[in-house]
């Protein structure tokens, strides 16, 4: 190559470029022929041979620190093979207590969400997804949410910069709720075959939460929806009582308390007696014998015309209840963020 025709401090940026590139190859040996570089300075012009040996010797002398600064990373740093499992890689005697690395286990929530979903199953529910990111209508417009109810704040709710086709923020969805008008209409063929809609949705939602024991910023919800001729509240403390008393493997009484929600009317808070002393006063319970589970109520006549359904003909019933809070009922959990926590001792005694 003939460097008469370059500028010298663009020369020498490019190689000390390539250089570092080459270092990082671990390729340092063959990263530039200095000697031949200086070879070029006899056919360099007679002014500029000077200024050309100066920059060769600031350029060598700053390549040598680059070569002896990776020279000595290699001698600190062990070689690791990062494909291997974790435990080749670590004397013995340094291995903290983990799981082995050939062997896992479930979740404890995704190991129940699968119980659950199987005593749904049997009672002719279907199972559905639900989304981690959604828009305003489907997270609260089409839920019959009115525009200035807290809710829709994000003091409350996260809200994401970027926005939907209407200008509002997508959101974070804080309930499996945000479903419901797509599978009401998903589903309304079932209606018109004399069939109920019945589907359960299982999935994970965020809320803008202080957290403690009792409260998680990102937790699991069940989202319940039945629809069909003829349908009652007596249904819905049914469906309820039948399910919990299949998880919990034991009879329960529940009760209802009127509540508010936006979707449902009239709305309940649904309780059940405390599987644990019976009714006769724990710390579980706050040793009142019951347990404040979930709200559920009566499919709103709003909710229902607004995907597309008669109201007149149709009435429904839904509910929404944590995972989370089902699972920590059943083994004694408590704590709700271990299930986040990532903590192997709590979760090895599902393994």
């Amino acid at each position: 190559m003939q460097y008469q025709n370059k500028q010298i401090g663009e020369v020498a940026r490019a190689l000390k470029e390539r250089f570092e590139t080459l270092i990082e190859k671990a390729d340092i040996l063959k990263a530039v022929e200095l000697k031949s570089l200086y070879a070029e300075i006899p056919n360099l012009p007679v002014e500029a041979r000077a200024r050309f040996g100066q920059e060769m010797n600031a350029l060598r002398a700053e390549l040598q620190e680059l070569v002896d600064a990776a020279t000595e990373q290699a001698e600190v740093l062990p070689a690791i093979d990062v494909t291997a499992p974790f435990d080749i890689n670590v004397p013995a005697a340094d291995r903290p207590h983990l799981l082995p690395s050939e062997t896992g286990s479930e979740h404890p929530l995704m190991r129940e969400r699968e119980i659950i979903l199987d005593i749904f199953y049997r009672m002719g529910f279907v199972a559905s997804e639900s989304r981690e990111i959604d828009d305003d209508y489907h997270m609260f417009s089409s839920l019959n949410f009115p525009e200035d109810h807290p809710a829709r704040d994000d003091y409350d709710t996260f809200m994401t910069t970027q926005t939907d086709a209407n200008g509002k923020r997508l959101i974070a969805p804080a309930h499996t709720s945000t479903m419901q008008n797509r599978l009401l209409k998903k589903y309304a063929g079932n209606l018109e075959r004399g069939d109920p809609i019945a589907v359960v949705v299982p999935d994970r939602v965020f809320r803008n939460e202080d957290l403690d024991a009792r409260h998680e910023h990102t937790f699991y919800q069940l989202e319940g929806v039945y629809v069909g001729k003829g349908v009652h509240a007596g249904m819905l403390i049914a469906t309820l009582k039948t399910f919990l008393q299949e998880y919990y493997g034991k009879e329960l009484e529940v009760k209802t308390q009127p509540f508010y929600f936006p979707f449902t009317e009239p709305s309940f808070e649904f309780a059940l007696s405390c599987p644990f002393c019976e009714k006769k006063g724990c710390n579980i319970c706050s040793y009142t014998g019951w347990i404040e589970l979930l709200g559920c109520g009566m499919i709103h006549p709003n909710v229902l015309r607004e995907a597309g359904i008669d109201s007149e003909t149709y009435t429904g019933f839904a509910w929404g209840c944590g995972v989370d809070r089902l699972v920590m009922m059943k083994y004694g959990i408590e704590d709700v963020r271990h299930f986040q926590s990532g903590k192997l001792d709590f979760l090895r005694q599902f393994a």
